[in-house]
Parts: structure tokens; C-alpha cells; sequence
């Protein structure tokens, strides 16, 4: 622990060496971090605009695909193996989304 503590005195000594050298004095000792305020705000101001963005291109492209429809093809045979029915349906004849028979 010691030398961990002897460590970091030598560096923040070399580093107080390296800044007095350029004739910083004493403001040179106050820390200098890579971001300032103003990227802050700025980089906070693009991500609150991104994801409008992102909703105005989804909608468009959703606006499109409506609008352009979609292909029709022909309806393909009735072919009447399709539906067979080998018991009755509990609630009668008929399926149950199909038109009822009125001359039961």
C-alpha cells in the first residue's frame, strides 16, 4: 500500500512538473476533462431529436407500403376434398363463421 501511495505521489508530482513547465501556474493544476458543458448539451440535443426521427421515417415508410397495395391473384379452385366433415359440429351443420342454411 505504501508503494501504491509512493506511486501516486511521484505521478501527480511529475504531473504538477509537466504543467508548471508550460507556464500554466497555479490554474494548470485544476483538472481538464475531455467533455466540456457545451458537448454535453449538444450531444443531448441530438439524441433528443434522433428518435423523432426515427418515428417520422417508420411512419413514412409505413405510409408507403399502404399506399402501394398489394398484388391480387386469382382465387384458386374449390376443390371439395378441402372440406371434409366426418361428424357434426357441436352447434349444428354449418361451420360456425359460415352463412346458415334456411331450409333446414
Amino acid at each position: 500500500m505504501a508503494a501504491s501511495m509512493a506511486r501516486f505521489g511521484l505521478r501527480s508530482a511529475s504531473l504538477l512538473l509537466r504543467q508548471g513547465a508550460k507556464g500554466n501556474g497555479a490554474a494548470s493544476a485544476k483538472r481538464s476533462f475531455s467533455a466540456s458543458a457545451h458537448d454535453d448539451a449538444s450531444e443531448a440535443a441530438k439524441w433528443e431529436k434522433i428518435p423523432y426521427a426515427g418515428i417520422t421515417t417508420c411512419t413514412i415508410l409505413a405510409i408507403y407500403n399502404l399506399w402501394k397495395g398489394h398484388p391480387h391473384h386469382e382465387e384458386p379452385p374449390a376443390y371439395p376434398y378441402l372440406h371434409i366433415r366426418n361428424k357434426e359440429f357441436p352447434w349444428g351443420p354449418d361451420g360456425l363463421f359460415e352463412k346458415k342454411h334456411h331450409d333446414h
